[in-house]
């Protein structure tokens, strides 16, 4: 089966490691048979240099065109860039955004696995993390309180800000759906995260949850509330498997989750529509300081390649050698300089690798 895959390798870094992620799908295609087809798509800062926007008509109509997209990094250094003297609707961010509402992007998901290897970079207790975690985020990405109505008026003379939170019972179901099949796919336990004692938006999410919940019988539920959540993500990791949450909620605490895994730069993402389009994406930045040193860490980008394996094409047994040959390059001692040891730590077994030998190292590992 063919499957043509869209390529936005965007700016700064992301050219460097969408190569390596490439690389390793070539040599998915050569173990177990798979025909992958690429798009080159601009969009970002490159846009604007050939467009002058970070997003084109044509470039929407060739995502549109795609069983899936595999993004790099969007955006330069805000201080010294030209992007950034444009007006914001028109620098490299504004085209993120703009794929997202036009590809209808509601769903975001953020894996957060603390490898063994990595372990010393937890900021936790070891009697913490244990033998480790690997929990998801499925965020609601489109709705909420962050697209609600906002206003900022006098009243009285004073200044009134106003920002609205809500959410419809649809919205509230799709990303459930995608939550409790995500799930499936995992250790089938999802944590619905909400305020439903204070907020009616949380009293519909839950009952929507619910209802959604007794499709996915092999799936247990759980409710939890937010600041609950935060306190277990950092007390006990180990509890969740798929947090399923609101929009505002889950980009707080995505980014709690990012940092105790120790590296934002091992993170993958994605995210999707009602269909099983999806866009890949590592959690990282653009990182334009290192950009063309060839030391860009590739392994979040390549994990975001193994998701599009899962989730888009349900290519599972694929997605797991990926993942399978991230771990015994890690445990054979191979990091890029992000994830070295401290100087204050061992260093023995360990050595330091560039971009595209790490990616080759991988490849390496890839077995049928």
């Amino acid at each position: 089966m063919q499957y043509h895959i869209g390529v936005i390798a965007g700016d700064g870094i992301g050219p460097e490691i969408v190569r390596e992620a490439r690389k390793v799908l070539d040599r998915i295609s050569e173990v177990f048979g798979c025909d992958f087809v690429y798009e080159e798509i601009l969009m970002g800062g490159c846009s604007i240099d050939v467009h002058g926007v970070p997003l084109t008509e044509e470039a929407i109509a060739q995502a549109k065109g795609c069983d899936a997209v595999l993004m790099g990094s969007i955006g330069g250094d805000a201080k010294t860039s030209p992007w950034y003297k444009l007006e914001p609707s028109k620098r490299p961010e504004a085209g993120l955004l703009g794929i997202r509402k036009a590809l209808n992007l509601f769903a975001n998901l953020r894996p957060a696995y603390l490898y063994p290897e990595l372990k010393a970079a937890c900021p936790l207790r070891e009697d913490i993390i244990g033998d480790g975690f690997d929990m998801a985020i499925m965020r609601e990405l489109t709705g909420g309180l962050y697209f609600g109505e906002k206003k900022t008026e006098e009243v009285d003379g004073k200044l009134v800000a106003t920002d609205v939170l809500t959410y419809s019972e649809e919205e509230i179901r799709r990303i459930a759906i995608k939550a409790f099949e995500s799930a499936a796919k995992r250790k089938k336990k999802v944590t619905s995260v909400d305020k439903a004692n204070v907020l009616d938006s949380s009293r519909l999410w839950r009952k929507i949850v619910e209802e959604v919940a007794a499709s996915y019988p092999e799936v247990t539920l759980e409710h939890m509330l937010v600041d609950n959540c935060a306190m277990q993500i950092v007390k006990d990791p180990k509890q969740f498997d798929v947090i399923l949450t609101e929009n505002m909620f889950g980009d707080i605490l995505s980014d709690e989750a990012s940092m105790v895994t120790g590296s934002i730069g091992m993170l993958s993402s994605a995210s999707f529509n009602d269909t099983k389009f999806g866009l890949y994406e590592p959690s990282g930045g653009s990182a334009p300081d290192i950009a063309g040193k060839g030391i860009a860490n590739p392994i979040a980008t390549i994990l975001s390649a193994a998701m599009m394996l899962r989730y888009s094409f349900d290519l599972d047994k694929e997605a797991d050698a990926v993942e399978e040959a991230v771990r015994r390059v890690l445990k054979d001692g191979y990091r890029t300089i992000d994830i070295m040891p401290q100087p204050t730590e061992s260093r023995e077994g360990i050595r330091q690798v560039g971009t595209a030998e790490m990616g080759d190292l991988i490849c390496e590992r890839i077995t049928g």
